[in-house]
């Protein structure tokens, strides 16, 4: 079992090719035999982790990680997840054989690592003996700030090693503010831990399900046809036309696009026979949905029931594009007139942009499969968790969290647990006592750091341990 990460110490990468004493150096360092150590190359897969303490009590977490290699496909993901683990490190420490001429590999990745401009140390592991000790000098042209040389196996040469660790690593000292105890508990390295055999099952996620909602008679069969260039749906200027939703595929930027053309919605009270099967299905479609166009027609005011249809987009939590058709058509409105009545009465889909086109001329529609792809780029994209972290705190920094009748919230890190849409919990103390309007808050400043346009964001306020897939989404 793992120790839990201590507050606001520095992490250690220790990270080379496979089979240089990585995992030695790792348990040498924690002083008991954790990782598995072999002679065998990719012995170790995931990411390992332990406090340290070296002299005056200084503590730090050191992290042993799996041996570059891009060899396989699945070393290929381990070397993604080492390279990972050093990015978000406070120190790197890179090893290398000793026994063996330096290689070009290594210097490859050693100076991809100097390009992350932190204290990074070159070890080079093997030297058993003084007389082994000529092949250290070898790796000198590495132009390394600090090279060591090393026997993990025999214990040798390590005062040296020991003296630079200690200038890195900061004595003890009283933390006051409650900001920084908070910011300690964030612990970006246990996200990463947990995804990385998740990871070797990862797809290429590039099937897109496109609904396209609207009332009747605003052109979203002609929208079709326009983008597919034939006639597969039947246009008509009559009402309800449309009966049964029909889906058509293309393939478009490496991804296939599925468009469902969604039989009109018209007012419960008009709605007869089988036109009521029609709206049923419609709903049952927009559940399997990723990405919405809404069709609206530009030359009408917003209605309750434009309201209504767009309700059912915030309901599923749909990535969305607005559509203005009929753009072709002159109106006494400008542009801005146009979009301003729309953000007025659909303020719950701010996060949409806006396109005007006129599905009947085709005036920008080819221009909506673009937004399809990337819209769905980013309803797919999963925040790395120090980011998200960093942008938290800076968050509570600009506008501190509330309290509650006297009682403190905390918020002790956050992590994005799911995609499609994209779905971020807040650890904290009172998950109860969030209020949604911080919670706003936190959501538009997100928002401001990362490119979610056309994407919902969920977020929920829960206690450690707590279920994400719980109630009270926010």
């Amino acid at each position: 079992m793992q120790e839990q990460s201590l507050p606001n110490l520095k992490k250690v990468a220790i990270v080379g090719r496979p089979n240089v004493g990585k995992s030695s150096l790792f348990n040498r360092l924690a002083r008991q035999r954790d990782a598995i150590t072999s002679d065998m190359s990719g012995t170790t897969r995931d990411i390992k982790k332990r406090v340290v303490t070296i002299s005056e009590n200084r503590e730090f977490e050191v992290l042993d990680t799996g041996g570059i290699d891009y060899s396989s496909e699945l070393f290929t993901k381990v070397a993604e997840f080492s390279l990972r683990a050093a990015q978000e490190a406070d120190i790197i420490i890179y090893m290398v054989d000793g026994k063996t001429i330096p290689a070009e590999e290594d210097k490859e990745l050693f100076y991809k690592l100097q390009e992350m401009h932190k204290p990074l140390a070159l070890v080079v592991n093997k030297i058993d003996n003084d007389k082994e000790e000529e092949r250290y000098w070898e790796f000198l042209e590495f132009g390394a700030d600090a090279t060591f040389p090393m026997s993990v196996s025999h214990n040798r040469y390590f005062n040296d090693f020991y003296a630079w660790m200690e200038e890195h690593i900061p004595s003890p000292k009283v933390e006051e503010e409650l900001v920084l105890k908070e910011d300690k508990e964030i612990d970006p390295f246990s996200q990463i831990v947990e995804q990385v055999h998740a990871s070797y099952e990862e797809k290429v996620d590039n099937k897109i399900q496109v609904a396209i909602i609207g009332r009747v008679n605003t052109g979203k069969s002609s929208l079709l046809n326009a983008l597919l260039g034939v006639e597969r749906s039947v246009v008509s200027d009559v009402a309800g036309t449309t009966i049964d939703p029909i889906d058509e595929t293309i393939e478009y930027r490496d991804h296939e696009i599925t468009f469902i053309d969604t039989a009109g919605i018209r007012k419960r009270s008009k709605i007869v026979g089988i036109e009521k099967y029609a709206l049923t299905r419609t709903t049952e479609l927009l559940k399997k949905a990723n990405l919405v166009i809404l069709m609206l027609d530009s030359t009408t005011q917003i209605s309750e029931l434009d309201e209504r249809v767009a309700g059912l987009i915030e309901e599923y939590k749909l990535a969305c594009l607005i559509v203005l058709n009929k753009w072709d058509i002159k109106d006494n409105r400008s542009y801005e007139e146009v979009v301003d009545d729309v953000r007025d009465e659909l303020k719950f889909l701010h996060y949409a942009p806006f396109l005007t086109i006129s599905a009947k001329t085709g005036l920008r529609v080819d221009k909506i499969l673009d937004h399809i792809v990337d819209i769905y780029k980013r309803y797919t994209f999963r925040i790395p968790t120090s980011e998200l972290n960093d942008t938290l705190r800076a968050a509570i920094r600009r506008h501190h969290v509330p309290s509650h009748n006297g009682a403190i919230v905390n918020i002790k890190f956050a992590t994005q647990y799911e995609t499609k849409p994209p779905k971020i919990a807040l650890i904290t103390n009172r998950p109860e006592f969030l209020h949604f309007s911080y919670i706003r808050y936190l959501a538009n400043f997100f928002r401001s750091k990362f490119d979610f346009e056309g994407v919902p964001l969920d977020i929920v306020a829960r206690k450690r341990g707590q279920r994400f897939d719980e109630e009270d989404v926010f």
